[in-house]
């Protein structure tokens, strides 16, 4: 125990021993600058001045066009043509896809491929005009024999309705 305490006394001694640090003219020996200095002001200076310096490499580096020379880094003009460029070619492959589409129902038409639970009827008839001839608008001897029926039961229907509706008025008054 007493070594270890000595040897942290002497580091401690050596951290905080005045110094004196001198330039001198070496022709005159004229004194220039002089300095007292000590080993713990050397070292908290040169740790200031390390973490600064590496503090304003790293500001250069992120805020200026500098950065766009480091591995890894990319221009915001580069991200934003491929940001585009992927948009494009995204939208590209739908409408490429589409016209795939388009081409195979064509081909299969001209082929006569189509499957019929595949086919619209309704498209067809909206699209062609159906004209029928005036003959086949007449009525048929068949069709004017059952008009015939139908209005004898309705002459009947509406005389026995009101038969008993003539019966009703009378036994309520």
């Amino acid at each position: 125990m007493p070594k270890k305490k000595k040897k942290r006394a002497t580091i401690k001694k050596r951290l905080f021993n005045k110094n004196r640090l001198v330039i001198l003219n070496e022709d005159t020996f004229e004194e220039i600058f002089s300095f007292k200095l000590n080993l713990m002001n050397v070292f908290v200076t040169l740790t200031l001045g390390a973490i600064f310096l590496v503090s304003i490499t790293t500001f250069i580096i992120a805020f200026t066009p500098l950065r766009e020379y480091i591995p890894g880094y990319s221009s915001t003009e580069l991200k934003k043509n491929a940001t585009e460029l992927a948009l494009k070619s995204d939208s590209l492959t739908t409408v490429l896809h589409q016209n795939e589409l388009y081409i195979k129902s064509i081909q299969k038409v001209l082929t006569g491929e189509l499957e019929y639970a595949k086919f619209n009827k309704d498209s067809i008839l909206a699209n062609e005009e159906l004209v029928v001839p005036e003959e086949d608008m007449q009525a048929t001897a068949a069709e004017l024999q059952l008009r015939a029926e139908v209005e004898k039961e309705e002459k009947a229907a509406k005389e026995s309705s009101a038969k008993a509706s003539k019966k009703k008025t009378k036994n309520t008054k």
